[in-house]
């Protein structure tokens, strides 16, 4: 049997929350990775032995960690960070990449910041149902990625409950409220001409509070969720009808075919028309 079980995600088209690569490994001894960066959230969790982890805090200083069987680590993006299996006892663990416009909230639920990233459960029952979903998804690459990301959805769901703290929960209920509204109104009306300050508005709050509490628990501007949102129901669009550019701009909420190009472009490297080529090619 291999000691190592490694995964790509096949696809990239779910924006609230998107899976990148995942699996398994019973790491040799002393075994090593980086220093090295990541573009996006990775987790660790040890099934058995232990090891070390030198990360970057927030004031971008290194710290080391002992990490050990029944915790796990969280690395974040552009984190410069080394971890390195003992050489006795080495590390089997799992783990997952991910990333999304809703996952920084569920890491802050569950306690982990680039100041403390060792994940060191409250509750180890929960701590097993998260550990079998990361298992699931490491063993299970065939699935259709719908199905994956419904278990990445409950692997979120066990890391913040196994970690989380009933005063954590009600301290950002009011917070919380405020961002479900904000969504939903994008949701409702992202094809629209609307601006910061009318999501503000809706939600009856100040334009620089309302944003500072949508990038603390969002990880992204309220401008640039928008922008995001409608790129990515611009790519459902553009693979799945035959409307044409100015079309699906104009659906988006981008009557200005160039300013849609741009947009666009700036989201996935390429523009519209050549984005659907690309995807044409791919289910061919």
């Amino acid at each position: 049997m291999s000691n190592v079980l490694y995964s790509i995600f096949p696809s990239e088209n779910f924006i609230d929350l998107g899976l990148y690569q995942y699996g398994w490994e019973q790491c040799d001894p002393a075994h090593s990775f980086g220093p090295a960066a990541r573009n996006h959230y990775l987790f660790h969790y040890v099934i058995s032995g232990t090891g070390t982890l030198t990360a970057e805090n927030s004031r971008r200083e290194s710290v080391t960690y002992n990490v050990k069987s029944g915790q796990g680590f969280m690395l974040f993006p552009h984190q410069i960070c080394t971890y390195i299996a003992d050489s006795e006892l080495p590390w089997e663990y799992t783990w997952l990449e991910f990333d999304g416009l809703k996952v920084k909230e569920f890491i802050e639920t569950a306690g982990l910041t680039m100041n403390t990233p060792i994940y060191r459960p409250r509750h180890k029952d929960i701590a097993q149902q998260m550990t079998y979903e990361m298992l699931y998804i490491a063993n299970h690459s065939q699935e259709s990625p719908l199905h994956l990301i419904g278990h990445l959805y409950l692997f979120l769901d066990y890391l913040a409950k196994s970690n989380s703290s009933p005063i954590q929960t009600q301290g950002n209920r009011m917070r919380d409220f405020y961002i479900k509204e904000a969504l939903s109104f994008i949701e409702q009306n992202f094809q629209n001409d609307i601006s910061v300050e009318d999501i503000a508005a809706f939600c009856n709050l100040n334009r620089s509070y309302f944003g500072k509490i949508f990038r603390d628990t969002v990880g992204k501007s309220p401008q640039e969720f928008l922008i995001s949102y409608r790129i990515s129901k611009a790519g459902e669009l553009l693979k799945m009808t035959s409307l044409s550019i100015a079309d699906i701009g104009n659906a988006v909420g981008y009557p200005n075919q160039l300013h849609f190009s741009r947009a666009f472009k700036n989201v996935y490297g390429v523009s519209p028309r050549a984005w659907r080529y690309e995807q044409q090619e791919k289910m061919e």
